[in-house]
């Protein structure tokens, strides 16, 4: 049985496999494919015959996927070497049935017809059959279809599980420059302090000069809350922490493509925050860099299981 730990903590949605077998006088070929989804929506396309192989089929891809389209398919035919063609007696029934009525017609209009060989109805469609049925008891082919599930799926992890690696490894290198991005705007509002301070100081000259009767702490309580509104420190220190909540999942073993999609959304929050009270050229410039380095972010994660 193939288990969902495969080493690797990232797994991706996108994967392929192939896998192709023989045993009980029969021949397969399994195919499985995914892509991204929001959640697990698992295709099969299975031959009819088998008891109880698409219960075991779901059962088995559900203890490794979590999320993703997958389409998965079973091609079955009998194996080379047994008997090609074989008389269906359902079909040769129908065709004898089918040349009764026929010369029962042509008698009721005084038409005799020449006698139907052997010949003659093994050339009608549905009388000979290629290859052979699935047996009445399905059990061995069943258990011989699923181990070799069980290979296609360790191959099809396998793949997903390297191509997730290779993502984390990306998403590492996002994150780093999301946080060294990070620092340079609490640099960047740490320098801007003794300009912004200038500027209230400044506007409130302005205004006391253009309103003499003006309440002069009524003016400092406005431009105090205008100096809160464009105090960048909380946004600041929420991209740290969503920084280190992202390395968390990163180390995480479970799936953790929502997760990450949610905490992504809060990063695009703190950034757009960011840049509407950056009040400077450079904070605003620091600001869009993270909004495009946390875009690209979000597009790897996308993929995420």
């Amino acid at each position: 049985m193939v288990k969902a730990d495969n080493g690797h903590r990232v797994i991706s949605m996108t994967g392929c496999a192939a896998r192709s077998g023989t045993g009980a006088g029969h021949d397969w070929a399994w195919e499985i494919r995914s892509v991204n989804g929001k959640g697990l929506d698992l295709r099969l396309r299975l031959p009819d015959g088998i008891d109880g192989l698409e219960a075991e089929v779901r059962a088995a891809v559900g203890r490794v996927a979590a999320r993703g389209n997958i389409t998965l398919g079973l091609r079955l035919g009998r194996s080379e070497g047994a008997e090609a063609l074989r008389i269906s007696p359902a079909g040769l029934g129908a065709a004898i049935a089918g040349l009764i009525q026929v010369e029962e017609a042509a008698r009721d209009r005084g038409l005799v017809l020449r006698p139907a060989s052997a010949a003659d109805l093994l050339t009608m469609r549905g009388v000979l059959e290629q290859g052979a049925p699935v047996p009445a008891d399905t059990g061995a082919l069943r258990a011989l279809l699923m181990s070799d599930l069980d290979l296609l799926l360790a191959d099809f992890m396998s793949m997903r599980a390297a191509e997730g690696a290779q993502i984390a490894t990306v998403l590492e290198g996002q994150l780093t420059r999301i946080a060294a991005l990070t620092e340079a705007a609490a640099e960047a509002a740490e320098a801007r302090r003794p300009e912004t301070a200038a500027a209230l100081q400044a506007n409130l000259d302005r205004v006391m000069e253009g309103a003499p009767g003006a309440d002069p702490a009524r003016i400092v309580q406005e431009l105090a809350m205008l100096a809160v509104k464009s105090d960048v420190t909380e946004e600041i220190d929420r991209l740290r922490a969503h920084i280190k909540a992202a390395h968390t999942l990163l180390a995480d073993i479970a799936p953790v493509g929502r997760k990450f999609e949610f905490l992504t959304q809060e990063f695009v929050r703190e950034a757009n925050t960011l840049c509407s009270k950056s009040g400077a050229a450079r904070l605003t410039a620091i600001g869009l860099d993270l909004k495009h380095v946390i875009d690209q972010m979000r597009e790897q994660i996308q993929n995420v299981e």
